[in-house]
């Protein structure tokens, strides 16, 4: 058995100082827009994505997305959005339970000249105000010491408007393609990454304002609407050769099948400042001292934004997934008991919240397991034999995953958010299990990383969907066990196939993929459902499990279901910036 008592407990130091700016203590945090009350005021640092994927186009590769910085409008100038200096940007790489901490670590560090300080134009005659170049460095012990493998990266400029980019009073480039091209480097140092970091359309879509609107999703009265639309973010893209990745330095195509346990990789971003930044009297630029503190966290979308509730948003994001497990006692319950869960219970206040009415937590499914908020779910099932050589089997993981009376996500969402899901029973779709949930089934997911807590875990060994393919879903692998329950191509042996969208979320996180609905039937006990828990119009026994209830979470939407424009078939993948004087601006 893993020792998950390892974990990482990096010093987090707060300083005060006099004349302070910013006071940027040990809780300050960030993690998807806007979604903590201190990093709000911190827009440069706020991470608000993280995605990670095997390249559709070169499968041999896994592209890593982090975004910073929210809701960027494209015509903010004169002072345009644009990476912060005095911060270390990083996204960190966790391939091997055996280590403590991150073994990979990429950090950028981002410096801004002044090209032309007698114009208030950002962009004139082919000057920059203020031209943003970086530094990328690689950690591969645990963030002891740094290697550059870039030293003078290029950051395009925001996408002002044609005179600013095209013509010969601005840049005079072909067009803003050309200056994305011309900005992707290639590290030395013999990882091989490519890397973009720059403006981009903000990939993520969602309605943030019915979500926010006390659970209006999709809106009951008035269209739905994707509150990112039209908005920019900046990104740091890191495409890296799978071997580069893997822990012992093996290409995908040495992997034992496609759920291959040694290619798991655990990802997560984060940003960090100095503890004090001091006015200078005078306007000069501010001066920062003291020890680096992590403002910023993100792995698994919407975490800290839908599951941790706001009294421990900013400590949450102040600490490490190595900190995770030993903050079990201040954390867990939002994910045993999650108050998402409430509006899909009846005997709660699912009647109150309309728009969630077709997700509705188990309550009695097989008429014996009841997984709303303060339930046992499978806590009764405890000691009983049929549980040895499972995942809950206390010689194994039993003790996180049943952890005790009135936790009842501790099997499916916990996990989830924290370990991964390993290929195990009864972590296995219901194919082919004859109604015991507990028996073996087929296997659809592995992406098992018991070091940490909260990360995008991705199993790179599973092979990318076609983006043109027709079987492509932005439902990952919601859509994944609906194939394997149902598609004859499937849903007849227990043998492991490549079923579509497999490489999908929670599996990484595609661009495509639709995580807020995902999550959102993941509350409402989907997951439970795909491997034998089903919903409680069912009776045990009876022929077919796809009742009312089942379908009426699966046709759940939020009514945004994709992005506002499309993605590159080539890498950085996202899609150029918005211009400021586009039209609908």
């Amino acid at each position: 058995m893993v020792n998950l008592s390892k974990t990482k407990k990096p010093l987090i130091k707060s300083v005060l100082a006099a004349c302070a700016l910013n006071l940027i203590s040990g809780f300050v945090q960030a993690s998807s827009h806007r979604e903590a009350p201190m990093i709000a005021n911190d827009p440069l640092a706020d991470n608000t994505d993280l995605y990670a994927f095997r390249s559709p186009d070169d499968p041999t590769k896994v592209t890593l997305i982090a975004s910073y910085i929210p809701a960027e409008a494209a015509f903010g100038g004169p002072n345009y959005h644009s990476f912060g200096e005095n911060i270390r940007y990083e996204v960190h790489v966790d391939n091997n339970t055996a280590t403590t901490g991150d073994d990979i670590t990429y950090r950028f560090t981002f410096t801004k000249v002044n090209q032309d300080p007698t114009t208030f134009f950002s962009i004139r005659l082919g000057q920059q105000n203020l031209k943003t170049t970086y530094m990328c460095e690689k950690s591969t012990n645990g963030g002891v010491s740094f290697v550059t493998i870039v030293a003078n990266g290029v950051v395009p400029p925001p996408n002002i408007g044609a005179r600013s980019i095209e013509s010969g009073v601005g840049l005079g480039a072909a067009n803003y393609e050309a200056l994305i091209t011309s900005s992707i480097a290639t590290a030395t140092g013999g990882g091989n990454e490519t890397i973009y970091c720059g403006p981009s359309d903000d990939p993520f879509f969602a309605d943030l304002g019915g979500i926010f609107d006390l659970g209006d999703s999709p809106r009951q009265v008035g269209p739905v609407r994707d509150g990112l639309a039209s908005f920019n973010t900046h990104v740091i893209c890191i495409q890296v050769p799978i071997a580069t990745l893997q822990k012992n330095g093996m290409p995908v195509s040495a992997a034992a099948n496609i759920l291959d346990a040694d290619f798991v990789i655990g990802v997560w971003a984060s940003a960090s400042r100095r503890a004090t930044q001091t006015l200078a009297i005078n306007g000069a630029a501010p001066s920062n001292s003291g020890a680096w503190v992590q403002v910023s966290r993100l792995g698994m979308p919407l975490t800290n934004e839908a599951v941790i509730a706001i009294g421990n948003k900013d400590k949450w994001n102040a600490m490490t997934p190595y900190m995770d497990l030993d903050s079990l006692a201040v954390f867990s319950n939002y994910f045993y008991n999650p108050e998402l869960a409430l509006y899909m219970d009846n005997s709660q206040f699912g009647t109150a919240v309309p728009a969630m009415a077709g997700l509705r937590i188990q309550a009695a499914s097989l008429q014996g397991f009841d997984f709303r908020n303060g339930k046992d779910g499978l806590n009764g099932l405890k000691g009983n034999p049929a549980l040895v050589g499972t995942a809950f089997d206390p010689s194994t993981y039993g003790s996180l995953l049943l952890p005790g009376a009135g936790k009842p996500r501790s099997v499916d969402l916990w996990p989830i958010f924290h370990t991964g899901v390993p290929n195990a029973v009864p972590y296995q779709l219901a194919t082919g299990k004859g109604g015991n949930p507990l028996a073996v089934g087929k296997p659809f997911i592995n992406n098992f990383l018991p070091n940490g807590g909260d990360m995008l875990r991705l199993n790179m060994a599973v092979p990318p969907t076609p983006r043109n393919s027709s079987a492509f879903s932005s439902l990952g692998l919601v859509a994944a066990a609906v194939s394997g329950l149902t598609d004859p191509a499937y849903n007849t042996t227990t043998t492991l196939q490549n079923i579509p969208n497999m490489d999908g979320f929670p599996n990484g996180r595609r661009l495509e993929d639709d995580v807020t609905r995902i999550e959102l039937q993941a509350v409402g006990g989907v997951v439970l459902a795909a491997i034998g828990l089903w919903y409680d119009d069912y009776t045990v026994g009876a022929a077919n499990p796809v009742t009312n209830q089942l379908i009426n979470v699966l046709q759940y939407s939020t009514g945004v279901e994709k992005n506002d424009t499309t993605f590159k078939a080539t890498f950085p993948y996202v899609q150029a910036p918005w211009r400021g004087t586009a039209v609908g601006m």
